[in-house]
């Protein structure tokens, strides 16, 4: 029988010029890592970041069924280096799963080392508790929970909405556990705040800038749950941009602006872009007009594939297509029962939708599917797509990115593999490392 290493081997061998590192963090984004009790933080009392549960859970088991894991927290991140690949620099987002055949473990010397079935391959670095993590809100809100920091510090990731208004089976998305991971940590008695009231957040954010000495934030993205009807008696873009105007406002030109929204008419786009947000993320989730149609009902319902798209090209005209970044979640074309077949199918499927962006100067990005355990596709595809997908669509994202003349974009901190710190795929990991990244 093939183990991991087999086949993560075997791939590293077929695609020598997609860094080892970019395959090592894509196995670990879609099947997951466990932690022996050693590697566990203490939560906001300790020395280590933990994770914060910022949007979706990124588990790939519900928080009852986690065990200490659930307890103490593993950390938001690792950073991997070293070991028998030589591995560069690599900063991956934790997706916990107990049954991994990776496993973060003290090995007897008090250095943690990620092991794949029992062998070390990497040692692995924690992300150290910032200083703004120790202080909190007049309220006693920390500020893990109101502003919390993923990219190992670079990004502010503010979910002011913590619930989504496409709600049930005919509407969620079918890949999300938004909804549900909201249910979960208020079911734990965990502090989850529904809808940030915007004080709470400026107040966050001022803890931040006074204590992040280093200036190592360097951007913060607005987003939540889509809004159908009205939060706090506005719509979408009004309900987002108030957060972007009090940010603005109050500390000018600190943080790169970003929103991840739907796919707005063009008068709300503009709202966004006067509030002060500078870049743009109308997220289509999946190309394939069969599978957005399945895998996104409410989307489908209420605005459409076809709208959705000609409204991320309409926002290119607002805020400049290098600065309208969609996001697509990048596995789930490959989702049995309704998905694609083949690793082939699926890449020229996606590689079509890349080639209709970026030959417009739009340049999307894509998150590594977890298959979390809530959702339908999560329930009934446990194993995520082909890790063989996701290498080859990394070499697909690089080379229609190459052909139509476009570089990493703005706001995701340094590309190429050891610089990157974007954790929730790879593609930043696998661009040339010699390109400066706009508004850095």
């Amino acid at each position: 029988m093939q183990t991991r290493t087999d086949l993560v081997e075997d791939l590293m061998g077929r695609f020598p010029h997609i860094p080892r590192e970019a395959v090592i963090k894509e196995d670990l984004l879609r099947g997951g890592v466990a932690f022996d009790d050693s590697a566990l933080t203490d939560n906001e009392g300790g020395e280590v970041k933990p994770k914060s549960y910022f949007i979706f859970s990124f588990d790939h088991r519900t928080l009852p069924e986690l065990g200490t894991a659930a307890l103490r927290r593993p950390p938001e991140e690792i950073v991997l280096t070293g070991g028998p690949y030589e591995l560069r620099r690599t900063v991956v987002s934790v997706r916990v799963n107990p049954d991994s055949p990776y496993r973060v473990a003290d090995t007897g010397d008090g250095v943690l080392r990620l092991h794949l079935d029992g062998r070390p391959i990497a040692d692995v670095g924690l992300p150290p508790m910032p200083e703004y993590y120790r202080h909190t809100l007049t309220n006693g809100k920390s500020v893990m929970e109101v502003a919390p920091t993923i990219q190992w510090g670079y990004l502010i990731y503010l979910t002011v909405f913590r619930v989504c208004q496409y709600f049930g089976a005919k509407e969620e998305c079918q890949y999300c556990d938004i909804n549900h991971n909201w249910r979960q940590h208020k079911a734990a008695g965990r502090p989850y705040t529904g809808v940030k009231p915007v004080d709470e957040v400026l107040e966050a954010m001022e803890i931040i800038d006074r204590y992040d000495t280093t200036g190592a934030s360097k951007a913060y993205t607005l987003t939540g749950g889509s809004v159908t009807s009205k939060v706090d008696g506005l719509g979408e873009a009004d309900f987002y941009g108030r957060y972007a105007k009090a940010i603005e406002e109050r500390f000018p030109g600190r943080w790169i602006g970003k929103v991840v929204a739907q796919a707005l008419p063009r008068e709300d786009v503009q709202r966004f872009h006067d509030y002060g947000i500078r870049i743009y993320h109308p997220n289509y989730e999946v190309w394939d007009k069969r599978l957005f149609e399945l895998y996104c009902p409410g989307k489908e319902r209420y605005v459409g594939r076809e709208e959705w798209h000609r409204r991320i090209l309409d926002s290119a005209e607002i805020f400049g297509p290098r600065n309208v970044i969609p996001n697509f979640v990048a596995g789930v074309e490959m989702a049995e029962p309704f998905g694609f077949r083949t690793v082939d199918e699926a890449i020229e499927s996606t590689t079509e939708g890349l080639q209709f962006f970026m030959s417009r100067g739009i340049t999307p990005r894509f998150t590594t599917w977890c298959p979390e355990p809530t959702t339908p596709l999560g329930r009934t595809n446990p194993q995520g797509a082909p890790l063989e997908y996701h290498i080859r669509l990394l070499e697909a994202y690089r080379a229609t990115m190459e052909a139509n003349g476009l570089s990493s974009p703005p706001g995701y901190g340094p590309p190429g593999a050891g610089n990157a710190v974007f954790s929730v795929s790879s593609f930043m990991d696998t661009l040339p490392a010699a390109e400066t990244v706009a508004a850095e």
